[in-house]
Protein backbone atom coordinates (compact mmCIF):
# COMPACT_ATOMS: atom_id res chain seq x y z
CA UNK A 1 0.00 0.00 0.00
CA UNK A 2 -0.92 2.43 -0.88
CA UNK A 3 -0.11 3.84 1.44
CA UNK A 4 -2.42 2.17 -0.66
CA UNK A 5 -1.44 2.62 -0.06
CA UNK A 6 0.79 5.55 1.11
CA UNK A 7 -0.07 7.81 3.70
CA UNK A 8 2.06 10.63 6.00
CA UNK A 9 3.26 8.55 8.74
CA UNK A 10 6.33 7.67 11.35
CA UNK A 11 8.53 6.15 8.81
CA UNK A 12 8.21 9.48 6.80
CA UNK A 13 8.77 11.99 9.36
CA UNK A 14 12.05 9.80 10.55
CA UNK A 15 12.90 8.51 7.18
CA UNK A 16 16.31 9.76 7.27
CA UNK A 17 16.68 8.11 10.44
CA UNK A 18 14.84 4.45 9.13
CA UNK A 19 17.46 2.41 10.82
CA UNK A 20 17.25 3.66 14.13
CA UNK A 21 14.10 1.85 16.71
CA UNK A 22 10.73 3.37 16.39
CA UNK A 23 9.33 5.56 18.77
CA UNK A 24 6.56 3.63 20.93
CA UNK A 25 4.48 6.45 20.27
CA UNK A 26 4.95 6.35 16.58
CA UNK A 27 6.43 2.66 16.45
CA UNK A 28 2.96 1.12 15.97
CA UNK A 29 1.36 2.55 13.00
CA UNK A 30 4.73 1.50 11.64
CA UNK A 31 4.24 -2.04 12.91
CA UNK A 32 0.72 -1.90 11.35
CA UNK A 33 1.62 -0.86 7.99
CA UNK A 34 4.55 -3.37 7.77
CA UNK A 35 1.64 -6.21 8.29
CA UNK A 36 -0.50 -4.56 5.71
CA UNK A 37 2.18 -4.75 2.85
CA UNK A 38 2.68 -8.13 4.13
CA UNK A 39 -0.97 -9.11 3.89
CA UNK A 40 -1.21 -7.99 0.30
CA UNK A 41 1.62 -9.31 -0.63
CA UNK A 42 0.44 -12.97 0.13
CA UNK A 43 -2.86 -11.99 -1.20
CA UNK A 44 -0.89 -11.76 -4.70
CA UNK A 45 1.92 -13.81 -4.15
CA UNK A 46 0.24 -16.99 -3.02
CA UNK A 47 -1.66 -18.30 -5.88
CA UNK A 48 2.08 -17.50 -8.18
CA UNK A 49 4.46 -19.44 -5.46
CA UNK A 50 2.42 -21.63 -4.22
CA UNK A 51 1.47 -24.24 -6.94
CA UNK A 52 -1.27 -27.23 -7.28
CA UNK A 53 -2.14 -29.23 -4.84
CA UNK A 54 -1.12 -26.33 -2.36
CA UNK A 55 -2.08 -23.47 -3.71
CA UNK A 56 -3.94 -21.57 -1.13
CA UNK A 57 -6.96 -19.74 -1.75
CA UNK A 58 -8.77 -16.79 -0.06
CA UNK A 59 -12.85 -17.71 0.23
CA UNK A 60 -13.37 -16.84 3.50
CA UNK A 61 -10.64 -14.12 4.41
CA UNK A 62 -8.96 -11.56 1.79
CA UNK A 63 -6.03 -10.68 3.07
CA UNK A 64 -5.73 -8.52 0.14
CA UNK A 65 -9.04 -6.29 1.86
CA UNK A 66 -7.40 -6.93 5.29
CA UNK A 67 -4.26 -5.43 4.19
CA UNK A 68 -5.74 -2.00 2.18
CA UNK A 69 -8.49 -1.50 4.40
CA UNK A 70 -5.64 -1.31 7.59
CA UNK A 71 -3.83 1.10 5.15
CA UNK A 72 -6.78 3.04 4.77
CA UNK A 73 -7.53 3.40 8.54
CA UNK A 74 -3.54 4.41 9.43
CA UNK A 75 -4.18 7.25 6.36
CA UNK A 76 -7.27 8.70 8.00
CA UNK A 77 -5.52 8.26 11.58
CA UNK A 78 -2.21 10.37 10.73
CA UNK A 79 -3.14 11.97 7.14
CA UNK A 80 -5.42 14.96 8.88
CA UNK A 81 -3.31 14.93 11.83
CA UNK A 82 0.00 15.99 9.82
CA UNK A 83 -1.59 18.26 7.59
CA UNK A 84 -3.25 20.37 11.18
CA UNK A 85 0.05 19.97 13.04
CA UNK A 86 1.68 21.35 9.84
CA UNK A 87 -1.02 24.39 9.25
CA UNK A 88 0.35 24.48 5.84
CA UNK A 89 -1.90 23.28 2.51
CA UNK A 90 1.80 24.05 0.56
CA UNK A 91 3.80 21.72 2.81
CA UNK A 92 1.79 19.25 2.36
CA UNK A 93 1.06 19.12 -1.40
CA UNK A 94 4.54 19.45 -1.70
CA UNK A 95 5.36 16.38 0.97
CA UNK A 96 2.71 14.44 -0.50
CA UNK A 97 4.03 14.55 -3.95
CA UNK A 98 8.12 14.14 -3.34
CA UNK A 99 6.48 11.05 -1.12
CA UNK A 100 4.59 9.19 -3.32
CA UNK A 101 5.39 10.69 -6.63
CA UNK A 102 9.06 9.43 -7.23
CA UNK A 103 9.10 5.66 -6.29
CA UNK A 104 6.03 5.15 -8.21
CA UNK A 105 7.49 6.44 -11.42
CA UNK A 106 10.85 4.89 -10.91
CA UNK A 107 9.13 1.16 -10.33
CA UNK A 108 6.96 1.89 -13.68
CA UNK A 109 9.58 2.47 -15.40
CA UNK A 110 11.59 -0.39 -14.38
CA UNK A 111 8.63 -2.71 -14.36
CA UNK A 112 8.29 -1.42 -18.17
CA UNK A 113 11.36 -3.30 -18.84
CA UNK A 114 9.86 -6.83 -18.72
CA UNK A 115 8.60 -8.82 -21.96
CA UNK A 116 4.74 -8.39 -23.07
CA UNK A 117 4.31 -11.57 -22.31
CA UNK A 118 4.90 -10.85 -18.61
CA UNK A 119 4.07 -6.87 -18.13
CA UNK A 120 3.99 -5.60 -14.88
CA UNK A 121 3.08 -2.22 -16.84
CA UNK A 122 0.11 -1.97 -18.53
CA UNK A 123 1.21 -0.51 -22.10
CA UNK A 124 -1.76 2.09 -22.67
CA UNK A 125 0.02 4.41 -20.49
CA UNK A 126 2.65 4.58 -22.81
CA UNK A 127 0.31 4.33 -26.04
CA UNK A 128 -2.42 6.60 -25.09
CA UNK A 129 -2.12 9.85 -23.41
CA UNK A 130 -4.93 10.09 -21.06
CA UNK A 131 -3.71 6.55 -19.37
CA UNK A 132 -1.03 8.24 -18.94
CA UNK A 133 -2.28 11.44 -17.43
CA UNK A 134 -4.55 9.44 -15.29
CA UNK A 135 -1.79 7.71 -13.48
CA UNK A 136 0.35 10.51 -12.97
CA UNK A 137 -2.66 12.02 -11.53
CA UNK A 138 -2.75 9.06 -9.50
CA UNK A 139 -7.00 8.99 -10.46
CA UNK A 140 -6.93 5.99 -13.01
CA UNK A 141 -9.30 4.10 -10.87
CA UNK A 142 -12.02 6.73 -11.00
CA UNK A 143 -10.98 8.18 -14.58
CA UNK A 144 -11.72 4.99 -16.49
CA UNK A 145 -8.40 4.40 -17.28
CA UNK A 146 -5.81 1.69 -17.06
CA UNK A 147 -3.50 1.73 -14.01
CA UNK A 148 0.34 2.00 -14.67
CA UNK A 149 0.04 -0.29 -12.19
CA UNK A 150 -2.34 -2.78 -11.21
CA UNK A 151 -1.66 -3.20 -7.43
CA UNK A 152 -2.02 0.98 -7.03
CA UNK A 153 -5.55 1.12 -7.30
CA UNK A 154 -5.52 2.10 -3.90
CA UNK A 155 -3.94 5.13 -4.68
CA UNK A 156 -6.75 6.43 -6.64
CA UNK A 157 -8.88 6.53 -3.18
CA UNK A 158 -5.81 7.98 -1.15
CA UNK A 159 -5.77 10.79 -3.36
CA UNK A 160 -9.16 11.26 -2.73
CA UNK A 161 -9.02 11.28 0.24
CA UNK A 162 -6.28 14.12 -0.02
CA UNK A 163 -8.32 16.53 -1.71
CA UNK A 164 -11.29 15.89 0.54
CA UNK A 165 -9.32 16.46 3.57
CA UNK A 166 -7.49 19.57 1.91
CA UNK A 167 -10.91 21.49 1.20
CA UNK A 168 -12.49 20.55 4.52
CA UNK A 169 -8.85 22.03 6.57
CA UNK A 170 -9.18 25.21 3.87
CA UNK A 171 -12.77 26.06 4.80
CA UNK A 172 -12.33 25.40 8.37
CA UNK A 173 -14.71 22.18 8.42
CA UNK A 174 -11.57 19.64 9.50
CA UNK A 175 -13.42 18.59 13.11
CA UNK A 176 -16.15 17.05 11.54
CA UNK A 177 -14.74 13.85 10.50
CA UNK A 178 -17.21 11.80 12.47
CA UNK A 179 -20.48 13.14 10.99
CA UNK A 180 -18.80 12.53 7.37
CA UNK A 181 -18.11 8.79 8.25
CA UNK A 182 -21.61 8.00 9.34
CA UNK A 183 -23.22 10.15 5.88
CA UNK A 184 -20.65 8.03 4.03
CA UNK A 185 -21.33 4.58 5.51
CA UNK A 186 -25.38 5.42 4.98
CA UNK A 187 -25.28 6.32 1.80
CA UNK A 188 -22.96 2.87 0.93
CA UNK A 189 -25.84 0.96 3.02
CA UNK A 190 -28.73 2.57 1.34
CA UNK A 191 -27.41 3.94 -1.93
CA UNK A 192 -24.50 2.24 -2.75
CA UNK A 193 -26.29 0.13 -5.44
CA UNK A 194 -27.49 3.00 -6.88
CA UNK A 195 -24.54 5.08 -7.34
CA UNK A 196 -23.32 4.97 -11.11
CA UNK A 197 -20.46 3.16 -12.32
CA UNK A 198 -18.24 4.78 -14.99
CA UNK A 199 -21.32 7.41 -15.95
CA UNK A 200 -18.46 10.15 -16.97
CA UNK A 201 -16.70 7.53 -18.96
CA UNK A 202 -19.19 4.98 -20.30
CA UNK A 203 -18.39 2.77 -22.89
CA UNK A 204 -18.81 4.78 -25.99
CA UNK A 205 -17.90 8.17 -25.05
CA UNK A 206 -14.51 9.57 -25.10
CA UNK A 207 -12.37 9.60 -22.05
CA UNK A 208 -10.00 12.52 -22.91
CA UNK A 209 -12.31 14.97 -22.14
CA UNK A 210 -12.72 13.82 -18.62
CA UNK A 211 -9.15 13.22 -17.87
CA UNK A 212 -8.02 16.79 -19.32
CA UNK A 213 -10.62 18.18 -17.78
CA UNK A 214 -9.36 16.51 -14.22
CA UNK A 215 -5.77 17.39 -14.93
CA UNK A 216 -6.80 21.47 -15.54
CA UNK A 217 -8.76 21.36 -12.30
CA UNK A 218 -5.85 19.82 -10.14
CA UNK A 219 -3.06 21.86 -11.86
CA UNK A 220 -5.76 25.15 -11.34
CA UNK A 221 -6.25 23.88 -7.59
CA UNK A 222 -2.72 23.68 -6.79
CA UNK A 223 -1.66 27.13 -8.50
CA UNK A 224 -4.42 28.88 -6.39
CA UNK A 225 -2.75 26.37 -2.99
CA UNK A 226 0.42 27.81 -3.56
CA UNK A 227 -0.58 31.24 -4.15
CA UNK A 228 -0.06 33.87 -1.32
CA UNK A 229 -3.91 34.79 -1.12
CA UNK A 230 -6.19 33.19 1.34
CA UNK A 231 -9.39 33.23 -1.05
CA UNK A 232 -7.01 32.08 -3.63
CA UNK A 233 -6.28 29.04 -1.62
CA UNK A 234 -9.77 28.14 -0.12
CA UNK A 235 -11.34 28.03 -4.10
CA UNK A 236 -8.34 25.92 -5.13
CA UNK A 237 -9.06 23.63 -2.77
CA UNK A 238 -12.82 23.67 -3.09
CA UNK A 239 -11.79 22.51 -6.52
CA UNK A 240 -10.10 19.27 -5.25
CA UNK A 241 -13.14 18.05 -3.32
CA UNK A 242 -15.68 19.47 -6.16
CA UNK A 243 -13.40 17.03 -7.99
CA UNK A 244 -13.44 14.24 -5.67
CA UNK A 245 -17.04 14.11 -5.03
CA UNK A 246 -18.03 14.43 -9.08
CA UNK A 247 -15.79 11.50 -9.61
CA UNK A 248 -16.40 9.30 -6.87
CA UNK A 249 -20.30 10.14 -7.10
CA UNK A 250 -20.59 9.72 -11.00
CA UNK A 251 -17.38 7.68 -11.94
CA UNK A 252 -17.32 4.97 -9.65
CA UNK A 253 -15.31 1.65 -10.64
CA UNK A 254 -15.88 -0.55 -8.40
CA UNK A 255 -19.42 -0.90 -5.93
CA UNK A 256 -20.64 1.76 -4.84
CA UNK A 257 -20.54 0.26 -1.20
CA UNK A 258 -17.26 -0.13 -1.67
CA UNK A 259 -16.14 3.19 -2.65
CA UNK A 260 -18.74 4.72 0.31
CA UNK A 261 -16.14 1.73 2.88
CA UNK A 262 -12.86 3.18 1.78
CA UNK A 263 -13.64 6.71 2.40
CA UNK A 264 -15.99 6.20 5.39
CA UNK A 265 -12.92 4.23 6.91
CA UNK A 266 -9.95 6.68 6.17
CA UNK A 267 -12.81 9.56 7.92
CA UNK A 268 -13.74 6.88 11.32
CA UNK A 269 -9.31 7.05 11.26
CA UNK A 270 -9.51 10.38 11.65
CA UNK A 271 -12.44 9.98 14.44
CA UNK A 272 -10.53 7.98 16.07
CA UNK A 273 -7.38 10.32 16.64
CA UNK A 274 -9.78 12.96 17.20
CA UNK A 275 -11.37 11.03 20.00
CA UNK A 276 -7.86 10.51 21.23
CA UNK A 277 -6.44 13.61 21.14
CA UNK A 278 -9.67 15.05 22.97
CA UNK A 279 -10.69 16.73 19.76
CA UNK A 280 -14.17 14.87 20.30
CA UNK A 281 -16.10 12.89 23.12
CA UNK A 282 -15.17 9.28 22.94
CA UNK A 283 -18.58 8.57 22.82
CA UNK A 284 -18.63 10.63 19.63
CA UNK A 285 -15.71 8.71 18.16
CA UNK A 286 -17.34 5.13 19.19
CA UNK A 287 -20.45 5.88 17.94
CA UNK A 288 -18.89 6.74 14.62
CA UNK A 289 -16.59 3.51 14.44
CA UNK A 290 -19.63 1.44 15.09
CA UNK A 291 -21.97 2.76 12.66
CA UNK A 292 -18.97 2.49 9.98
CA UNK A 293 -17.97 -0.84 11.05
CA UNK A 294 -21.82 -2.53 10.93
CA UNK A 295 -22.90 -0.43 7.94
CA UNK A 296 -20.16 -1.38 6.12
CA UNK A 297 -20.70 -5.28 6.83
CA UNK A 298 -24.50 -5.11 6.35
CA UNK A 299 -23.55 -3.68 3.36
CA UNK A 300 -21.16 -5.94 1.94
CA UNK A 301 -23.17 -9.08 2.69
CA UNK A 302 -26.34 -7.71 0.92
CA UNK A 303 -24.02 -6.45 -1.66
CA UNK A 304 -21.04 -7.86 -2.55
CA UNK A 305 -22.11 -10.79 -4.31
CA UNK A 306 -23.60 -9.09 -6.62
CA UNK A 307 -20.19 -7.11 -7.54
CA UNK A 308 -17.77 -9.96 -6.76
CA UNK A 309 -16.53 -9.43 -10.33
CA UNK A 310 -15.43 -5.36 -9.55
CA UNK A 311 -14.51 -5.87 -5.89
CA UNK A 312 -11.78 -8.28 -7.12
CA UNK A 313 -11.86 -11.15 -4.32
CA UNK A 314 -13.64 -14.57 -3.73
CA UNK A 315 -17.17 -13.87 -2.24
CA UNK A 316 -18.80 -11.28 0.04
CA UNK A 317 -18.15 -13.17 3.02
CA UNK A 318 -14.54 -13.04 2.16
CA UNK A 319 -14.57 -9.27 1.16
CA UNK A 320 -16.46 -8.70 5.16
CA UNK A 321 -14.11 -10.57 7.04
CA UNK A 322 -10.73 -9.10 5.48
CA UNK A 323 -12.83 -5.59 6.35
CA UNK A 324 -13.28 -6.67 9.83
CA UNK A 325 -9.50 -7.96 10.13
CA UNK A 326 -8.00 -5.04 9.61
CA UNK A 327 -10.48 -3.34 12.00
CA UNK A 328 -9.38 -5.57 14.41
CA UNK A 329 -5.73 -5.24 14.32
CA UNK A 330 -5.89 -1.64 14.18
CA UNK A 331 -7.68 -1.85 17.21
CA UNK A 332 -5.34 -3.99 18.82
CA UNK A 333 -2.54 -1.91 17.72
CA UNK A 334 -3.81 1.30 18.97
CA UNK A 335 -4.37 -0.47 22.57
CA UNK A 336 -0.48 -1.52 22.34
CA UNK A 337 0.36 1.66 20.98
CA UNK A 338 2.67 2.00 23.97
CA UNK A 339 4.09 -1.35 23.88
CA UNK A 340 7.75 -1.47 22.77
CA UNK A 341 7.32 -2.67 19.04
CA UNK A 342 9.68 -5.45 17.27
CA UNK A 343 11.87 -4.01 15.09
CA UNK A 344 11.35 -6.09 12.67
CA UNK A 345 7.60 -5.21 11.86
CA UNK A 346 8.78 -1.30 12.18
CA UNK A 347 11.32 -2.07 9.75
CA UNK A 348 8.62 -3.42 7.11
CA UNK A 349 6.70 -0.37 7.35
CA UNK A 350 8.96 2.06 6.63
CA UNK A 351 9.52 0.37 3.72
CA UNK A 352 5.61 -0.48 3.35
CA UNK A 353 5.59 1.74 0.30
CA UNK A 354 7.92 0.61 -1.41
CA UNK A 355 7.29 -2.90 -1.38
CA UNK A 356 3.52 -2.37 -1.80
CA UNK A 357 4.46 -1.15 -5.19
CA UNK A 358 7.48 -3.53 -6.04
CA UNK A 359 5.71 -6.95 -5.76
CA UNK A 360 3.58 -7.06 -8.17
CA UNK A 361 6.45 -6.10 -10.56
CA UNK A 362 8.80 -8.69 -9.08
CA UNK A 363 5.80 -11.39 -9.04
CA UNK A 364 5.94 -10.90 -13.06
CA UNK A 365 9.96 -11.04 -13.00
CA UNK A 366 9.94 -14.45 -11.12
CA UNK A 367 7.70 -15.72 -13.46
CA UNK A 368 9.53 -14.45 -16.43
CA UNK A 369 12.49 -15.90 -14.94
CA UNK A 370 11.42 -19.65 -13.85
CA UNK A 371 8.48 -19.59 -16.44
CA UNK A 372 9.24 -23.61 -16.57
CA UNK A 373 8.86 -24.23 -13.14
CA UNK A 374 4.99 -24.22 -13.80
CA UNK A 375 5.07 -26.94 -16.53
CA UNK A 376 7.39 -29.55 -13.57
CA UNK A 377 6.02 -31.35 -10.38
CA UNK A 378 7.30 -29.29 -7.18
CA UNK A 379 7.29 -30.50 -4.04
CA UNK A 380 6.55 -28.32 -1.34
CA UNK A 381 10.27 -27.97 0.09
CA UNK A 382 10.49 -26.70 -3.50
CA UNK A 383 7.80 -23.53 -3.12
CA UNK A 384 9.39 -22.83 0.18
CA UNK A 385 12.87 -22.26 -1.31
CA UNK A 386 11.34 -20.06 -3.90
CA UNK A 387 8.75 -18.19 -1.41
CA UNK A 388 11.67 -17.45 0.75
CA UNK A 389 14.26 -16.30 -2.35
CA UNK A 390 11.08 -13.85 -3.60
CA UNK A 391 10.59 -12.68 0.21
CA UNK A 392 14.79 -11.85 0.16
CA UNK A 393 14.38 -10.04 -3.26
CA UNK A 394 11.50 -7.98 -2.83
CA UNK A 395 12.69 -6.93 0.81
CA UNK A 396 16.29 -5.81 -0.55
CA UNK A 397 14.61 -4.72 -3.62
CA UNK A 398 12.03 -2.24 -1.23
CA UNK A 399 15.30 -1.10 0.73
CA UNK A 400 16.94 -0.19 -2.09
CA UNK A 401 13.84 1.79 -3.16
CA UNK A 402 13.36 3.37 -0.01
CA UNK A 403 16.96 4.46 0.90
CA UNK A 404 17.77 5.58 -2.50
CA UNK A 405 14.88 6.98 -4.16
CA UNK A 406 12.19 7.51 -1.22
CA UNK A 407 14.22 9.22 1.42
CA UNK A 408 16.77 11.58 -0.89
CA UNK A 409 12.72 12.83 -2.72
CA UNK A 410 11.45 13.26 0.73
CA UNK A 411 14.59 15.50 1.83
CA UNK A 412 14.34 17.20 -1.13
CA UNK A 413 10.12 17.59 -0.65
CA UNK A 414 11.16 19.27 2.88
CA UNK A 415 14.09 21.44 1.55
CA UNK A 416 11.96 23.20 -0.64
CA UNK A 417 9.20 23.82 2.14
CA UNK A 418 11.58 24.57 4.44
CA UNK A 419 11.98 28.66 5.26
CA UNK A 420 14.50 30.67 4.43
CA UNK A 421 16.70 31.40 7.43
CA UNK A 422 16.58 35.12 8.15
CA UNK A 423 19.55 37.52 8.05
Amino acid sequence: MSDAVAAVHAGQRRSAEAASPASPRLGWLDALRGIAALAVVFQHAAPSLLWQPYRIEHPRLDTGMLGVFLFFLISGYIVPASLERRGDLRAFWVGRVFRLHPPFLVVVAVGALLPRAFAAVDPRVWQQWPAGVGSALMLPDLLGMPGALRVAWTLTYEMVFYFLVTALFAWGLHRVSGPIAVGLTVVGVFAGSALPLGLLSHAGRSVHGLVAVSAAVVVLALVCIFSAHPTARRIGAALLGGLALTLVLLNGRTAGFETMAILATMFAGTAIYRAERGQISRTQGLVCCGVVFVGTVVAGERQGGHYLGLLWTASADSWCAGFAAAWLLFLMGWLLRNRPIPRALTWVGAVSYAMYLLHVPLLSGFEWMFAEIHTKPVTPWQELLWSGAFLAVLAAASHLLHRLIEIPAQNLGRRLVRPAPTP
